[in-house]
Formats: structure tokens, C-alpha cells, sequence
């Protein structure tokens, strides 16, 4: 009976034990040591979301983390590694971030394709030393002090990824070992915009460097692929600014993507595959982007439209929009639904431009000018128009036509010079380009109606010709017939 007490006393005791060394933490003695030497690593490795999920120094370093003796804890049979060099600290990473079951492990849902895209961007490439790439996870996350992206005091944090990209972005010598043609002062100029100055405030929300570039993914502007390729900027922009949710506390409104898509910009952009048509940053910059203001609009669409921009600002109406402070381009032709100019915008009609501000019981100047610049611009379209069907119609009857088909050519030419001279709001300028048409015109229409009239006449001559020659022919038909006749009598 004693023995059976004492193997069940001592059965008891053993569960006991195995609980309490179960229970037991298994002491980071890589952590231990540093910590107490005081080292900046342990003090920064502290808060580290590694630490916090419990992962070793041994885990990045190598080594045996349980053992106390440092030269057993650092030795090669132990695995320790020390300090990884170059793609080795990426490799270091991956070995967790790459792998979904250790991030599952760990309660992570983080995406694990991040090293792949990194292989595959601009940042992917050799740096200039050949062996390494030119970015590691710890350039822009840190390595002993890696918080999650969300913690404000990460690099990676909104408002401070301007900062860390501008650690190498804002070096003049480091960029021009890389590409010497790429401007340092982005950062400068991203301070200087709304975004900027909104991130600067502790906004989180307003775009910054990983916003429109990426983070891992980042491509060079010319590949196709790149978030800020010419085709791919109105939708990178609008993935914020097109989110009513997202810009409600800002107040602005959250139709231009849909907008500029329908405008003759996005036209020609989306449709017509002008990678030279603009886009968002082409009017709005770039790192320093802005709303124009209501002095700079003009200047704006002048970098383009450079010769309608002259000819507003010595105009009537510079000095009429200026008083009532009115933008100059944007009030005509709107902002991002700009539409395409025709002659619809021009004149008194109740759906032309200038009858917003020109009214018939006025008896204005403006009113009358609109008016006549209307019936003129009507009219050379119109003999522009006609003379291109009577040269079609010449071409197609197969007279030679070439000098008025050229000629037609200035007509266009000159219809287009009229619209640009719309924006002088000068009569007799408008006037002496679309007669300078107008002649032209004319002579095309000679031209064409001459050729016309050869072709007509060549016709009725021919037929006369087939008739004689037909008459004479029956008739020496007639003649032989009669000899053979006579002939055959004798």
C-alpha cells in the first residue's frame, strides 16, 4: 500500500516539474548581454515589432540565444552569422516576409510578394559596386527599431516616407552616381505643395512619395508599368481624389477623373494614345503640385497653347477678366472637361461662350465683334467646305488637281489661324486672316471648277469625235460595199 502511495506522490511530482519548466520563458541571452552593455541595438531592438512577437537576435545574427558563454553563443557551430552585408540583409528578411507560413505563424497578414517586387523595380537593380542591390528592407524600415507601417514613428509612415526617400532622393552626390539628369530638390518641392504642406501638418492622408510611385514596386517613369507613366497618372491621382469618402473632410469636388476623361485632353490621351497630351501633374506639377491660382491659369495652358496665351494678354478682355477677377482660360474653355473648339463657342447664338457675358439689349462693342467674327469664321468654312467637295469631285473624275489640293491646304491652315486669332478679340486682325482664307478659297474653287468644266468638255468632245468618226466610218463602209458591188456586176 506505502508503494503505491509513494508512486503516485512521485508520478504527481514529475507532472508538476514538467509544468513548471513548460511554464518556464526561454531567456534571450543575445538580449540579455546587449542590454546590459547598453548598446543602441538592444535600446532600439526594445521596440522593435520583432521583439514584441518574440524573435531572436539569433534569428537575423545566428547564433545559440539560450547560452550565456558568448563564445559558445557566437561560435560557427552555433550558426552565428554576425552582421549581414549587402543582399544578405534582405535574405535575412525574406527568409520570414517570403514565407506565408511564417507570417501566418506569427499572426502577420502581411503580403509576402514584397521581395519579388522589389527584384523587379528600379530599386531592384546592382547598386554601383556591382555586388548588392542598390536598396535592402533596412534602408527604408531601419534594423533594430522596425515598428509596424501603421505606428507613426515608422519610416514608412505617411508622413514621414517624404523624409526617408529624401535621405538618398535629396543627395546631389549620391543621385549623380545614379542618374545624374534626376532632379535632388523633389523633397524641397514637395514641401512647397498642398500635399506637402498637409503631410508636414501630421496629415496622413495626402499623397506622398509611396502614394503615386509605389513602395516595393517602384518602376522607372518611362516604363509603361509605372504608376506615374504618362497613360497611368489621371488614374494614380484619382485613386484619392475620385474616393468621395476619402476627400469629404477636404472639400473638394471628386468628378475630374471622369471628367478629364471625356475632355479633348483625355481624348486624345486615352483614345488617340497622345502620350503628349496632359495630364494631371502637366497643369497641376508634380512634387510641387498646386491648384493653379487665378494668375497662374494662363500661364499654365500658355507652356502648350503659348500663342493663344499672347494674344489673350494683350487683349480687351485681359483687362476686363483681371478687373472682375476671373481665371482666363479656365472661364471659357472650363478646366478638366475642356471641350473641342469649334466655331459653336464663338458668336451671340444662346449656346455660344460669348453670349454669357455679351447680350443683345447691351448694344456692346464685344456683342457686335462676337457677331461678325461668327458670320466670318461661318463662311470660310463653308466655300472651305464646298471647295473640298469640288476638288474631291475633280480627283475622282481623274483630272489633274494637285495645285488646288494644296491650295486648300493654306485654306485650312488659315481656318485654323482664325481660331487661334479669336483669342486677340481684334477685328481686323480676324478679319484680315480669314480673307487671306477667303482668297484662297476662291482660287480653289476657280481651280476646281475649271478642271471640272475641262473634264465636261473632254466628254461632249469626245462624244462629237465617236459620232463623226463613226459617221465616217459607216460611210467608207458604205462606199467599199458599193465598189465591190459594182465590181462584182462587171
Amino acid at each position: 500500500m506505502n508503494k503505491i502511495i509513494l508512486s503516485v506522490m512521485l508520478l504527481i511530482s514529475s507532472f508538476m516539474l514538467a509544468a513548471q519548466d513548460k511554464g518556464k520563458k526561454v531567456v534571450d541571452q543575445c538580449y540579455v548581454c546587449h542590454e546590459s552593455l547598453g548598446s543602441d541595438e538592444a535600446t532600439l531592438f526594445k521596440k522593435d515589432i520583432h521583439f514584441q512577437k518574440g524573435i531572436s537576435c539569433a534569428d537575423c545574427h545566428g547564433g545559440d540565444r539560450q547560452s550565456d558563454d558568448m563564445d559558445k553563443a557566437m561560435s560557427k557551430e552555433a550558426g552565428y552569422k554576425g552582421v549581414p552585408k549587402g543582399n544578405e540583409i534582405t535574405q535575412a528578411c525574406i527568409r520570414c516576409h517570403a514565407s506565408s507560413e511564417m507570417m501566418k505563424k506569427y499572426g502577420s497578414k502581411i503580403p509576402t510578394n514584397q521581395f519579388e517586387l522589389l527584384k523587379g523595380s528600379v530599386h531592384g537593380k546592382l547598386a554601383i559596386d556591382g555586388a548588392e542591390r542598390i536598396v535592402q528592407c533596412i534602408t527604408c524600415h531601419n534594423a533594430h527599431g522596425i515598428v509596424e507601417v501603421t505606428n507613426p514613428n515608422s519610416p514608412v509612415y505617411p508622413t514621414n516616407v517624404p523624409k526617408t526617400c529624401g535621405k538618398c532622393h535629396d543627395n546631389p552626390v549620391y543621385m549623380r552616381s545614379y542618374n545624374p539628369s534626376l532632379p535632388v530638390d523633389q523633397l524641397q518641392k514637395y514641401r512647397t505643395s498642398v500635399h506637402g504642406m498637409r503631410n508636414a501638418k501630421g496629415d496622413p492622408k495626402p499623397a506622398e512619395c509611396a502614394s503615386c510611385h509605389g513602395s516595393h514596386d517602384i518602376k522607372n517613369v518611362k516604363d509603361v508599368r509605372s504608376k506615374v507613366y504618362p497613360t497611368n497618372i489621371p488614374e494614380t491621382c484619382s485613386k484619392c481624389h475620385s474616393d468621395p469618402q476619402y476627400m469629404k473632410e477636404y472639400k473638394i469636388p471628386t468628378n475630374q477623373y471622369a471628367l478629364y476623361k471625356k475632355s479633348v485632353h483625355g481624348v486624345a490621351l486615352f483614345e488617340k494614345h497622345d502620350l503628349s497630351a496632359p495630364v494631371c501633374n502637366s497643369c497641376h506639377g508634380n512634387h510641387g503640385a498646386t491648384p493653379p491660382g487665378v494668375e497662374s491659369i494662363s500661364e499654365v495652358c500658355g507652356t502648350c497653347h503659348a500663342l493663344n496665351a499672347e494674344l489673350f494678354s494683350s487683349s480687351p478682355h485681359k483687362k476686363a477678366f483681371d478687373k472682375q477677377k476671373l481665371p482666363e482660360c479656365e472661364t471659357c474653355h472650363s478646366n478638366h472637361d475642356i471641350e473641342k473648339p469649334t466655331s459653336k463657342f464663338l458668336g451671340v447664338t444662346p449656346d455660344a461662350i460669348c453670349s454669357k457675358c455679351h447680350k443683345p439689349d447691351d448694344k456692346s462693342k464685344g456683342y457686335m465683334v462676337a457677331k461678325e467674327m461668327r458670320l466670318m469664321i461661318d463662311s470660310l468654312a463653308s466655300t472651305e467646305k464646298i471647295d473640298s467637295a469640288l476638288v474631291e469631285e475633280a480627283e475622282q473624275k481623274g483630272m489633274e488637281i494637285n495645285e488646288a489640293k494644296f491650295k486648300l491646304r493654306d485654306a485650312t491652315q488659315a481656318s485654323m489661324e482664325a481660331r487661334t486669332m479669336v483669342h486677340s478679340f481684334d477685328e481686323a486682325k480676324f478679319n484680315e486672316v480669314v480673307n487671306k482664307g477667303l482668297t484662297v478659297t476662291s482660287s480653289v474653287k476657280a481651280d476646281a471648277s475649271a478642271a471640272i468644266h475641262e473634264y465636261y468638255f473632254r466628254r461632249i468632245g469626245l462624244g462629237i469625235s465617236v459620232v463623226i468618226i463613226s459617221f465616217l466610218a459607216l460611210m467608207l463602209y458604205l462606199f467599199i460595199r458599193r465598189i465591190e458591188k459594182k465590181n462584182a456586176n462587171n
